[in-house]
Parts: C-alpha cells; structure tokens; sequence
C-alpha cells in the first residue's frame, strides 16, 4: 500500500514539475504590425524574430501577428498601454494618431522630407531628442528603433502631367482628410476632393477628380493606370516603419536585453529598406510600361508651400522644428 501511494505522489509531482514553467522558458514577445504577409514589413519582423531568437539563444520567443490580426495602429497602440502586447512594427506617422505623440504629426507634412535618409537623419537627430522622450512618457509607448523604409506617396493625373507647383492650380484632386495634406494642397490652388477609395476608379474615369495621390505599388495594384496617363514621383509624404514597445515591458528588461532588442530591431530596419527597395524597383518598371513616369520640379513646389504651416508651429509641434528638419543634410 504504501509503494502504491509512493507511486501515485511521485506521479502527481511529475505532472506539477511538466506543468509549471522552467525557470529557463522562453520570455515571449509578440509583435503586431498592419502589412500582409508579402510585404517587406513582414519580411523585417521575420528578421527581428530571427535575429533576437538566435542572440538570445533561445532566451526569448517572438511571435509575429501580421495584417492587422491585433487590429489597427490605434488599437495596437492601446494594447501596449494596457500590457496587453510587447510590440508593434508600424509607421511613425501613426504615433500622432494617440494622446501624447500629437508632435510627430508633422511628419506627415508633404514634401517636407527630401528622401528616406533626410527623414531618418531629421527624426534621430539631436533636436528631436526631446520630442521622443516627451511623447514616450505622454504615451507609455518606447521609441526603440526608426528604421525601414515604406513606399512615398506620389501623383497621378489623368491627362497632363503636373511639372512644377503652377501645374497644381485648378488640379481636382482626390487626398486623404489629412489637415496638412489639406493645407499644402489648398496653398498650391489644387483643390483637393474626398472620394471613397472603392469609387476612385470610376472618378478619375468619368472626370469627377483629376488626379490622386496614392503610392507606384497602389497605381499599379489597382489598375488606376487604365484611367490615368501620367505618374509624378513627387514622394511628398514619406513614412518610416518604427519598432515601438510598451513601455513597462522595455523597463522590465535588463541593459543586455535592451541592447539586443535595439541591435535586432535595426538589423531588420535595414533589412526592409533593402527589400522595399528591390519592390519600387519592380514596381517602377511595371507602371512605366502603363503611364509616363515624370519626376517634377520638386524645389518649386517646397518654395510655393514655404510658410503654409507657420500657425502650426508651436501648436502641434515646437515652434521652429520645420526650418531644424529642413536645415538636415
């Protein structure tokens, strides 16, 4: 009787020991990003995963959520505040859509950044040192690394091509309700239309707009080449795909830990920016054989938007930050 009880405890302990955690199970992190699974933002978040697995050796998990499986950006911002997700890899544009990162609303002012580097330089630059420390305390969100490239924003017309900032007036134009996209828009005497993007083909179509503003890879995904003659890369809004994560989740790691994030987070970064690269190349290709690809007076426009956003200063973001970003070499 008694070996039979001995048995049954042992084999009752056995099941407590397999079922409790290790003290060396895997630390998991999962990651939430909007992309579909062919997008160079998923191939960066499979390289993060990669690259902290295998630094870790083992000591961390990361589990990937890709096309908006844990929701949009707001939503994937909320559940890091509420501990409900380690991480997200998304635009930095989208920090100003939550309380607290109002400030990087204006890095969705068009045609402020020249190109990704310009971009990159601005926002990593000393001056902006202060706008990210503020915005991650507002937030609770950790800034961990501003890296990888994302498709710019471009022009197409359905008839004549747009060359210079002259070319805007009288330009019927579909935009997003974005109040800086407004603003530049308006001072270049375009006049900007809010059309549904389901009803964007037949628009452009039928005359109801002349022009839109999506990227290369949404003109040609969506066959709006068939009712359009001419592509400007005017790349006026650029974005950068950010690696954010939940603030108590940051502090709870060790200096080693951080720095091993922050190594894997721009090891992927860069990995995107290769990729995004190889794809508007492709892209490129393929809309110039459907449309005239025109590469516009970019200075004309900057010079006739100078000052257009002067009253947001010192309101959305610090007073002076567009002449700092313009001043980056």
């Amino acid at each position: 009787m008694k070996c039979t009880f001995a048995v049954a405890a042992l084999a009752a302990a056995a099941t407590l020991i397999a079922a409790a955690p290790g003290a060396d199970a895997a630390k998991v992190i999962r990651i939430g990003h909007i992309r579909d699974t062919n997008h160079p933002t998923h191939a960066a978040a499979l390289k993060f995963q990669e690259v902290v697995q295998a630094e870790s050796k083992g000591a961390y998990e990361v589990k990937v959520y890709p096309n908006s499986q844990l929701g949009g950006p707001k939503e994937m911002f909320v559940q890091m505040q509420t501990g409900d997700l380690e991480m997200v890899y998304g635009g930095i544009n989208t920090f100003a859509w939550i309380k607290g990162g109002e400030a990087y609303e204006i890095t969705a002012i068009p045609f402020l950044f020249r190109d990704y580097a310009h971009m990159k330089a601005s926002l990593e630059a000393d001056f902006f040192k202060p706008i990210a420390a503020a915005a991650e305390k507002a937030t609770g969100i950790k800034i961990v690394a501003i890296n990888g490239d994302t498709a710019p924003r471009g022009l197409s017309t359905r008839d004549r091509a747009v060359n210079s900032a002259a070319d805007f007036k009288g330009l019927k134009i579909r935009t997003a309700a974005s109040p800086t996209v407004l603003r530049a828009m308006q001072t270049l005497g375009a006049l900007p239309q809010q059309v549904p993007f389901a009803e964007l083909y037949m628009a452009l179509k039928t005359g109801v707009v002349d022009a839109q503003e999506n990227g290369a890879s949404v003109v040609f995904s969506s066959s709006l080449f068939e009712v359009q003659k001419y592509y400007m890369k005017t790349d006026y809004i650029r974005d950068i795909e950010t690696f954010y994560m939940a603030m108590d989740a940051w502090n709870k790691l060790s200096e080693t830990d951080r720095a091993m994030i922050a190594k894997a987070a721009n090891v992927a970064g860069d990995h995107e920016t290769r990729k995004l690269d190889e794809m508007m190349k492709d892209v490129y290709g393929k809309l110039g054989q459907k449309m005239t690809v025109v590469t516009p007076d970019l200075a004309s426009i900057r010079q006739a938007l100078s000052g257009a956003f002067d009253d947001f200063e010192g309101q959305k973001w610090p007073k002076g930050l567009i002449a700092k970003i313009a001043a980056v070499k």
